[in-house]
């Protein structure tokens, strides 16, 4: 199944995709938009173009496990996904996935505005990482 994240943010939102044999996610871009409705149709169109079938929605828990502000504009995305694509939208905890994406990037010493352009989409394609190795575990134990 090809499966799209999206790391949803106030002026850029990451996106990543897996193959259909959900074997490995791959950064796809970062939108650049603060207008959430704007936002949203943009997710939508990247959702048709790349096949999704399922659309996985970062959740910025707070780290006691708490939902603050952020997260529940998350979920209000991720409602709206889930109506304007008619495709499945899963929230997936993302807690220190943007952490994690700049620890990648200093690996690769990638600085500057290059960093900038494409940390959002290396934390949607961690992710959609995080989200295949729980599915891939989900179908072991059955």
């Amino acid at each position: 199944m090809i499966i799209m994240s999206v790391d949803f943010g106030d002026a850029r939102t990451g996106l990543a995709v897996c193959d259909k044999w959900e074997m490995l996610a791959s950064p796809v871009g970062v939108i650049t938009e603060k207008d959430f409705q704007q936002c949203l149709d943009k997710v939508t169109e990247a959702a048709k173009t790349n096949r999704a079938e399922m659309v996985v929605v970062g959740y910025p828990k707070n780290m006691n496990g708490t939902v603050g502000p952020r997260a529940e504009l998350c979920q209000q995305f991720a409602e709206a996904l889930r109506e304007k694509s008619g495709l499945p939208v899963e929230l997936w905890d993302e807690r220190c996935t943007t952490v994690s994406a700049h620890t990648y990037l200093n690996a690769t010493n990638t600085r500057g505005k290059k960093r900038k352009a494409v940390v959002d989409a290396v934390a949607a394609t961690i992710i959609l990482e995080s989200f295949l190795v729980y599915r891939k575990n989900q179908k072991t134990e059955s």
